[in-house]
């Protein structure tokens, strides 16, 4: 397989579909940006050495993949298949938040996002998850988006949250707290 195909020299692409829309569209946005936080988790990935997280995390990076599929469809056709992510997957990740939250201290300021090289990283990929989320909904305020895609996403960055401070719970370092 070639991997350049010279067509979106002119800055143009297509969607899963067919249909050609410009790079700079809202939908390649929304998509791209998925993409982005896909490869800063695997970031996050290439530091840690905890096999269950690193099991759950490329659980995460497969259902972006799914997210991105679907965000890349056009969404005028109706005879594509497509990944499905189901609800269920967003009650995991909040069972995976809660496991977590219950070892850690109650959060009673906001904290900056600081403490280890994983830490920081994993700040970043929530970052980037937020920043997908918000082109999402704006995608969403346009065209028919499944609801689950922002539910999976919103529920991300919080994850991502969490792990940030899980991670500096199990190398003992404190948090910084937000003095304004």
């Amino acid at each position: 397989m070639k991997i350049y195909t010279r067509k979106g020299d002119k800055g143009r692409t297509s969607l899963f579909g067919g249909t050609r829309l410009p790079k700079a569209h809202i939908r390649i946005e929304a998509y791209g940006t998925v993409d982005e936080l896909n490869a800063q988790i695997g970031v996050v990935m290439g530091y840690l050495t905890d096999a269950s997280l690193l099991l759950y995390l490329q659980d995460i990076q497969s259902r972006l993949f799914d997210l991105g599929a679907i965000l890349a469809a056009d969404p005028t056709k109706d005879n594509l298949f497509l990944p499905e992510v189901k609800p269920e997957t967003v009650d995991v990740m909040e069972k995976a938040i809660d496991q977590m939250n219950e070892s850690l201290p109650e959060l009673k300021h906001f904290i900056l996002p600081s403490g280890n090289v994983i830490m920081a990283q994993c700040h970043v990929a929530r970052t980037v998850c937020r920043r997908a989320e918000r082109a999402v909904v704006r995608l969403a305020e346009q065209e028919d988006v499944p609801e689950i895609v922002v539910m999976y996403l919103n529920r991300l960055s919080d994850y991502l949250f969490v792990l940030a401070r899980y991670i500096g719970k199990q190398f003992d370092i404190p948090e910084v707290k937000w003095i304004p």
